[in-house]
């Protein structure tokens, strides 16, 4: 099979030729050749890596993997493989390139191709699906270069990868208002300035390996199968390394794992929402070597913030936030293994305060030149049990450092790979709602429709690690409700107003197995109490404000919403419909309200076929 590339390639590759010195200016970088931009130590040990996941010769290697490799990288040069997330930094696309094709070798060992083939076929298969995984791995990403980045040469033409490689002196940035997704479409632009024409021969006589790739390489993974899982597991354990996380773990998370937007969230509340270093209250502080975080407040806002950005299925209380951050190794865990830390703070005014506090390095959420000043005060932290028994381990308290003291952290469930599966199951597979009966509803919903129910959240978190909240906070949480466009409306309108603008905007699913919102008898159904728990969880400040009338906060927004004489009532006089849920193995009822109208919708989409009104 391989004899095809046994013979010596009949054009000598290009060499880059040097350029003159006196064509450099100042912000211009030097093309490089293959063999220089692969002559790291770490490269170089990455390429061995790859090679020792195959089973073909030094020559065979050469030809189906080392070729592509090289004009991969000369394509590449030194661009960053993001702006600001992973492999941010010069020669970042390359690093990355080389570790996901690494890490997707390994994976395609542990798998048979194609899946359901005689052991004679994926026998004689072998070798061209392992090449397979390769190249998509190696393509995932190229087409970055052809739509986010604008390049700039010495003359001041643009250069197009299309082009071929850099032979000239440039310049580069990334490009204002770019589509995230579009790089994926452009992979087919450059795709055979990498691969031989008698290579992609050789792989499309296999039908099913041939399909899969294309779909790779035209971003479609989900009709990808294996080959597609393939590359998206060996991409996030790229990034999980290079973010500082377990690659092992994310090479077995679930497909749909949260790491990235967990990241992203995290950033985006240390820029705009959170306040660090105060002289008294805090949302956190940051020392020296380390971010402390206070564990509600950071939990409460990641969630309503990743929520308001249409992002769904976030967890539905803290501690399962905390164990899928700390199961990627976002957050620092206590020497007892545990998420949460008991800390003093003190500042430089005197003020002190005790938290329980998420530790994170301060890398994972700046750059070097971008971090703050860190804290002028001190934070403690308290000596776990095991530390008690070895005081020799102490430090003593020095400005903007963390220091030991006596007692033991407040103890939080630490989750074990499978329970950190469950949660991010749950939290792809349900709605992101607090209340079991509301849970039970989406889930069989689920069910019904021939989907499997998503598995049972992380148990509520303990009250033991929920810090008291200041007196004030109930008076601010009173005016953020008002945090509605336009400003100043009330709870109730501003609740309506959300709902208007998730559908239209399609953060809110219609009509699907995992939705809360469906279109019934001309009309939209609301599912209560879910909806209003999602209205909640994107507005934690209500809870605050609810239960000075000793009201849930889903209970409290329900009853403001009533209060608008927006829904249609029943003949009796009930504001509660009910709809009769079918599907292939059972029916249910499922309960919620109606609205009077559709007007808030710009769009009515049609009945859900599977529900009816009882």
């Amino acid at each position: 099979m391989l004899r095809l590339f046994q013979r010596k390639r009949a054009l000598a590759r290009a060499v880059l030729s040097p350029v003159p010195a006196t064509v450099f200016t100042k912000g211009l970088l030097q093309p490089e050749s293959a063999t220089s931009l692969l002559a790291t130590s770490r490269r170089q040990k990455l390429l061995e890596y790859i090679w020792q996941r195959t089973s073909l010769s030094r020559r065979q290697f050469v030809t189906l993997y080392r070729v592509p490799l090289e004009r991969y990288a000369e394509l590449v040069q030194r661009f960053p493989a993001s702006e600001s997330h992973h492999h941010a930094y010069p020669g970042g696309m390359l690093d990355h390139g080389l570790e996901i094709v690494a890490y997707a070798l390994k994976l395609r060992q542990s798998h048979l191709l194609p899946a359901g083939a005689s052991p004679e076929d994926q026998a004689v298969q072998s070798e061209a699906w392992t090449a397979a995984v390769a190249y998509a791995a190696l393509l995932h990403d190229i087409g970055k270069i052809a739509v986010d980045l604008h390049v700039e040469l010495a003359n001041g033409s643009t250069w197009h990868p299309w082009h071929g490689p850099l032979r000239e002196p440039y310049r580069f940035r990334y490009c204002d208002g770019r589509e995230y997704r579009l790089h994926s479409a452009a992979t087919g632009l450059l795709y055979r300035q990498v691969i031989d024409r008698e290579v992609l021969d050789w792989l499309s006589g296999h039908s099913e390996l041939w399909g899969a790739l294309l779909y790779v390489l035209a971003g479609q993974y989900e009709h990808a199968g294996a080959l597609g899982e393939l590359v998206i597991l060996a991409d996030r354990a790229s990034v999980a390394q290079e973010l500082g996380g377990d690659p092992t773990r994310a090479m077995t998370a679930p497909k749909h794992a949260l790491q990235r937007k967990l990241v992203d969230g995290l950033r985006y509340l240390l820029k705009e929402e959170l306040k660090l270093n105060q002289p008294e209250a805090s949302d956190g502080w940051l020392t020296e070597d380390s971010l402390w975080l206070v564990s509600k407040t950071v939990s409460d806002k990641l969630r309503a913030h990743l929520l308001s950005q249409g992002i769904d299925g976030i967890p539905a209380n803290n501690t399962a936030v905390f164990n899928v951050l700390q199961d990627h190794r976002l957050l620092q865990a206590t020497p007892d293994g545990r998420a949460i830390w008991r800390a003093t703070v003190t500042s430089s005014t005197g003020w002190t305060h005790t938290f329980t506090l998420l530790r994170l390095s301060p890398s994972l959420i700046w750059e070097p030149a971008e971090r703050p000043l860190p804290f002028a005060g001190t934070v403690e932290e308290e000596m776990s049990a095991s530390q008690a028994n070895n005081p020799g381990s102490d430090a003593g308290s020095v400005p903007g450092s963390t220091t030991c003291a006596s007692s033991s952290p407040i103890p939080v469930s630490i989750a074990t790979s499978t329970e950190s599966s469950k949660a991010l199951s749950t939290v792809h597979d349900t709605a992101s709602i607090t209340q079991l009966e509301a849970g039970d509803v989406v889930g069989d919903l689920m069910a019904l429709m021939g989907e499997s129910p998503g598995l049972a959240s992380s148990p509520m978190e303990a009250s033991a690690i929920k810090p008291s909240v200041p007196a004030n906070l109930a008076v601010a949480a009173s005016t953020a409700l008002e945090r509605c466009d336009p400003p100043q409306v009330p709870p109730g309108e501003c609740f309506v107003s959300w709902l208007g603008e998730g559908i239209n905007s399609h953060r809110l699913i219609i009509n699907d197995a995992k939705a809360l919102v469906h279109i019934v008898d001309n009309t939209v159904f609301m599912v209560s109490p879910g909806i209003f728990q999602r209205y909640v969880q994107e507005y934690p400040e209500i809870a605050l404000v609810a239960k000075q009338e000793d009201q849930q906060g889903w209970q409290w927004v329900q009853k403001r919403f009533e209060k608008m004489q927006l829904h249609r009532k029943q003949p009796n006089g009930l504001n509660v419909w009910a709809c009769l849920v079918t599907g292939p193995r059972k029916s249910r009822r499922l309960y919620g309200y109606l609205l009077k109208d559709t007007k808030l919708l710009h769009d009515t989409p049609p009945n859900n076929p599977h529900l009816s009104l009882c």
